[in-house]
């Protein structure tokens, strides 16, 4: 009588599972906008200048873009509850900042739009996990998490400036935000120019764990994807 209770117990959990991976596949839509919200975020660090007002500007687009990878993976509504109250959190703390623009706050923002943007890899993750398949969505989402892991990066990166009590590069300056975008992005990708180099123990350690984590990525996904992929006329 047990084993018949935890055989119908764990037939209903996959069916739950099952049921709620196809919910999210039927209702996940392309990630192309998510995409275009990180390349924006990506303009603003490399363009702007380094302001209160650019960093608020941030923390907007990541919330915005976490918002939508949310409705595209088909993980929540665009108007459920927890995109809403996700939206007005990140408002608040951009408009505080924009009034104080104290350090601490600064820091603070760059903190959680660095925990936005991994919360958005996340999600996009689950996203691709559910294609059955290579295709537009899965490749689409595998390059929107590469670049979001630069972007949180850089993110943590000047976080660390602010609240260090010393330049963060070894050439005595914190950089710009757009130094520090550079700095992030060549790491990941492991190009290792040389021309900025962490002050801290503690930035190296990051810069070793950023520059892991982008290799580890490319090994991982490009399996992943080669595994998924169906030759044409193949069953």
């Amino acid at each position: 009588m047990t084993e018949d209770v935890d055989t119908a117990v764990e037939a209903t959990t996959e069916t739950w599972h099952l049921g709620s991976r196809v919910s999210r596949v039927r209702a996940s839509h392309s990630f192309g906008i998510v995409l275009l919200l990180i390349f924006a975020s990506f303009v603003c660090a490399s363009a702007l200048p380094d302001r209160v007002g650019t960093t608020a500007a941030l923390l907007l687009l990541e919330g915005m873009t976490l918002v939508i990878a949310v409705w595209t993976s088909g993980v929540a509504g665009l108007g459920s509850t927890f995109n809403l109250v996700l939206f007005a959190l990140t408002a608040a703390v951009a408009v505080a900042l924009l009034i104080s623009g104290t350090t601490g706050l600064q820091a603070t923002a760059g903190i959680l739009s660095g925990v936005l943007s991994v919360l958005t890899v996340g999600v996009i993750g689950l996203g691709v996990a559910d294609q059955t398949e290579v295709n537009a969505q899965s490749v689409t989402g595998a390059i929107c998490v590469y670049l979001l892991l630069g972007l949180a990066f850089t993110f943590v990166y000047g976080a660390l400036a602010a609240l260090g009590s010393g330049p963060f590069f070894t050439s005595g300056t914190d950089g710009t935000l757009a130094i520090r975008l550079y700095f992030s992005y060549v790491t990941l990708a492991t190009v290792g120019y040389g021309d900025y180099t962490a002050r801290t123990n503690f930035g190296h350690m990051l810069a070793v764990i950023e520059a892991l984590a982008g290799q580890l990525y490319l090994v991982t996904v490009v399996a992943l994807l080669v595994a998924r992929m169906r030759p044409r006329g193949g069953s």
